[in-house]
């Protein structure tokens, strides 16, 4: 049976508490924590997930907007060895809240901050090792997509020039309480070994890639005309070719030219 909760919830902040348990334990055998992890846990909610894991590693850290949610987690006697902190986790860094690069990020992300706090992830990449993600459905796809599909998108070549990206199952609204009306899925972010942009590269790389997508029916030739490209890179790629065919390695080239 579902819990029937009394917490006043806010919209905007896209709030969504697990009702299943199974679920839940579904989601802790994908995150596998271990003994000697760290986790930092976006967005705890009511701590049904952080109750899961926090028995399970060394430390876990969980960051909370709501104020209300807040005082609840920080006096519940069963996660006393949680170190709960009241942010917005865009507003703060990540090594301030748990300082270890093997960490673990966790979180149940709502729609209108979730590229957001990719990027501001990214950024700080070298604070953390994997992220595990529940978004909505069509952003997990959107994240995953390989070129060629609807679905592929400047988020794609973005998100994917940095990490890999595994999409593990799809969970249903009836989980959820308020009840959302889209699926959402659980996805893996693990850094690549090495960036597919080197760090000089990046803002010519994230130009391109906006230009492309800005008008993704026309062909490269008439969205990128104005970055002035070699004749060699030209001859690699057909800039008869529209944005969606090109794969991240393609994207990346052009960035170097």
């Amino acid at each position: 049976m579902a819990k029937k909760y009394q917490h006043p919830f806010r919209k905007k902040w896209g709030q969504n508490f697990l009702s299943d348990p199974n679920l839940i334990r579904k989601i802790v055998n994908v995150i596998q924590p271990q003994p000697e992890d760290s986790i930092l846990e976006i967005g705890p909610g009511d701590g049904v997930l952080t109750r899961e894991l926090l028995p399970k590693v060394k430390y876990l850290s969980a960051v909370e907007i709501d104020p209300l949610l807040f005082e609840s987690l920080s006096a519940d006697p069963s996660l006393s060895s949680a170190n709960i902190v009241h942010a917005d986790i865009i507003n703060v860094s990540v090594q301030d809240i748990v300082n270890d690069t093997k960490l673990k990020i966790v979180g149940n992300i709502p729609y209108n901050i979730t590229s957001p706090l990719i990027f501001h992830l990214i950024d700080q990449r070298e604070n953390w090792d994997t992220i595990f993600l529940m978004v909505q459905k069509e952003v997990a796809d959107r994240l995953a997509a390989r070129p060629g599909i609807k679905a592929y998108s400047r988020i794609s070549v973005m998100v994917q020039s940095f990490l890999n990206v595994k999409k593990h199952f799809i969970i249903s609204p009836k989980v959820f309480f308020p009840r959302p009306k889209v699926q959402s899925a659980i996805v893996e972010l693990s850094k690549k070994p090495e960036p597919l942009v080197p760090e000089a590269d990046f803002p010519r790389f994230q130009k391109i890639v906006k230009a492309a997508f800005s008008q993704r029916r026309k062909m490269l030739k008439n969205t990128l005309n104005g970055f002035g490209f070699s004749d060699i890179l030209q001859d690699k790629i057909d800039f008869t070719r529209r944005p969606e065919t090109l794969s991240v390695e393609e994207f990346a080239a052009l960035s170097k030219d």
